[in-house]
């Protein structure tokens, strides 16, 4: 049996903890970190620094007109819309902020799927792989406990989303290989992801989870927020502040 499987690298915390996860899992394993026109390249550096670290396949990809078409998020259109800053944690996951990307999560997952199906369709028909020996898996990091609010972050939406994908996919149809898409932090709190990070051996040291892109992280968006929230209650130290030399809010490393 071959697991072909494709894990969507950001360069944050929990996307790096969740390909450090699949490394060990996979077969066949290619971790995809999408250009979309992010207000900063900062998280890709960091995606590109952490594939070549775990060793693993990396690829870059540029589609960033996307920015063109989800233009209403301070993520893709910082010059219209001001970066939330800190907000308090009552008020994340209460409503959507403008640091919404509309339907990224969506796009995201049809691209990985297509570059998936393609493995396997590659691997059926040139190769002669029998199909009942494929499979096929999406990792990706999604949270639905401490995060922003963002629709695309709920169970929900993946249990849906993973059936229309596997329909609209040849290899479900024609082989009966269906695309299984695996959130394996979405229940967890930040602070079980960063002691999950740290079990792995996840390169959190190389992470960048800030919406900006500084030398250093702004500390007051809401990732570094919940960033800094999770170490705090984990009881740990960010290895990304102990390499910059820097203190948190809390006055640690």
């Amino acid at each position: 049996m071959t697991t072909y499987g494709i894990t969507l690298l950001s360069g944050g915390l929990d996307s790096t903890t969740v390909t450090t996860y699949a490394k060990s899992r996979v077969d066949s394993l290619t971790a995809l970190t999408f250009h979309y026109g992010q207000t900063h390249s900062k998280e890709i550096q960091s995606a590109q620094k952490i594939a070549h670290m775990l060793g693993i396949r990396h690829e870059l990809i540029d589609v960033s007109f996307f920015s063109k078409v989800a233009w209403y998020s301070a993520l893709t259109s910082p010059d219209l819309f001001p970066m939330p800053k800190d907000r308090p944690l009552v008020e994340m996951g209460v409503s959507i902020p403008i640091t919404y990307v509309p339907l990224r999560n969506t796009f995201f997952l049809t691209l990985a799927t297509a570059f998936v199906e393609s493995e396997a369709l590659h691997s059926i028909e040139i190769e002669g792989q029998d199909p009942a020996q494929i499979k096929t898996i999406i990792l990706l990091a999604p949270n639905a406990l401490d995060y922003s609010g963002y629709p695309d972050c709920r169970p929900e939406y993946y249990d849906k989303i993973s059936q229309a994908l596997m329909y609209g996919s040849k290899m479900w149809t024609q082989y009966g290989i269906a695309v299984k898409i695996d959130t394996p932090i979405i229940h967890m709190s930040k602070a079980e992801i960063v002691r999950l990070g740290i079990k792995v051996g996840a390169p959190l040291e190389l992470t960048w989870s800030c919406y900006e892109g500084g030398e250093v992280p702004c500390g007051g968006c809401d990732s570094c927020i919940l960033r800094a929230k999770g170490f705090l209650e984990a009881g740990l130290a960010d290895p990304l502040l102990v390499r910059l030399g820097k203190r948190n809010e809390q006055g640690t490393l």
